[in-house]
């Protein structure tokens, strides 16, 4: 697959260029996963999806790992762990459900506005889940319809695992909190998949370049110390994968990236601890 450009209008947008990412990997005979509904997703739009930026190999590359990433978490977790219950909060257009290997009797919330619901329901209606998928339609930055659906979820389940990919980034430092005290609230919710960003990282993306290719949909959590943000709010650290070490485990080498281009006194290896996810588990 061809991947040319779109320009992002908003964060819901972004799923889009994630799963053209997704649907170009999944073609390579050397693919780390392979997942064909991404590409039944984009449709007519798929050679034509993705975003306008000079780190947009970059992006592609983060895309392909973080997924290899976090599909490991997840199949690990639910069979280590006994999980019941999968909470994919801003699910955009992931097709886990449909390609992971995990019990049919896993239970799968996909939650996410109702434009990207009304999307998956009309292009994957052919196809059958793995498990038992639920889609819900919510703005969970609304508290009380949050606190209502999260109560729900809680009182269906024994263990829960929380999924935010890409999802955190986009959130204020306040509405980061409320989210994770929200999670907190629920015992059975036992662990959390979510990004790590280092303060480089963090840094770089307030650089006036970066904040004007980002315009509509900004990034807008910036804490002083990533990890200590989350304790705060009763989530430890329990594992965390760097995407430039996993990279270089699989063979696949990072394009130079533009904090190390704009520093050249920064090296490729310097970096590669610098993205990754994390696995938090309740203090």
């Amino acid at each position: 697959m061809k991947i040319e450009t779109m320009e992002i209008n908003d964060v819901t947008d972004t799923a889009l260029w994630v799963a053209a990412y997704r649907a170009e990997e999944s073609a390579r005979k050397d693919a780390l996963f392979k997942d064909p509904y991404a590409s039944l997703l984009l449709g007519e739009a798929g050679s034509k999806v993705a975003i306008r930026t000079q780190g947009s190999r970059y992006t592609s590359w983060s895309v392909v790992i973080r997924t290899y990433i976090i599909d490991k978490f997840i199949t690990d977790i639910v069979k280590d762990q006994n999980i019941d219950t999968v909470l994919n909060l801003g699910a955009g257009l992931d097709t886990r459900p449909y390609r992971l290997s995990i019990p049919k009797n896993l239970r799968w919330i996909e939650v996410d506005f109702p434009k990207i619901i009304d999307t998956k329901e009309e292009k994957l209606k052919s196809v059958e889940p793995l498990c038992h998928l639920e889609r819900i339609k919510l703005d969970l930055s609304v508290e009380k319809l949050r606190e209502d659906f999260l109560a729900k979820v809680a009182g269906e389940s024994k263990k829960v695992l929380v999924i935010t990919e890409g999802v955190v980034p986009y959130l204020s430092n306040e509405d980061a909190a409320a989210l994770a005290s929200s999670l907190h609230q629920h015992p059975n919710f036992c662990y959390w998949i979510t990004e790590y960003y280092s303060p480089e990282i963090l840094k770089f993306l307030r650089t006036p370049k970066r904040l004007k290719q980002m315009k509509n949909a900004p990034f807008l959590f910036y804490p002083e110390n990533w990890f200590e943000f989350f304790k705060g709010f009763g989530w430890k650290q329990k594992e965390t994968k760097y995407f430039g070490i996993e990279s270089e485990k699989l063979g696949r080498t990072p394009p130079t990236p533009g904090w190390v281009k704009d520093n050249p006194e920064k090296s490729i290896e310097d970096t590669k601890e610098f993205l990754g996810y994390s696995i938090l588990e309740r203090i």
